[in-house]
């Protein structure tokens, strides 16, 4: 979407597109799940967990991290990733408050 573009929507919209879009690839949701199921900070385990290139990895978790799933600790020449649990909450409930919205369902619509 075009930056100019972005002004005919309210932050909140913003906010969720920006997420949803982090989520948007089953590499990333593969990375999230590896995260939790370690449940520690982890390096170079990424990379050998998935059937990826380093590269790509890497890729992948600088667009977690561009919105904050993630945070990462330099160690030596290695970084450490591990989810932001704040992030991770607030993640949970933009999502939650847009699922939410949907009272009713849509028996009779179409």
């Amino acid at each position: 979407m075009g930056l100019s573009k972005t002004e005919h929507f309210t932050g909140e919209q913003l906010e969720l597109a920006e997420m949803a879009k982090a989520l948007a690839h089953p590499a990333r949701i593969a990375i999230l799940q590896y995260l939790i199921w370690t449940n520690a900070c982890v390096c170079g385990d990424i990379v050998d967990a998935l059937p990826l290139a380093q590269s790509t990895v890497s890729q992948h978790l600088k667009e977690l991290k561009k919105v904050g799933l993630l945070k990462g600790e330099i160690d030596g020449t290695s970084v450490c990733y591990c989810i932001d649990p704040i992030v991770w909450k607030k993640t949970e409930a933009v999502f939650s408050v847009f699922f939410a919205q949907l009272k009713n369902g849509c028996d009779d619509c179409c």
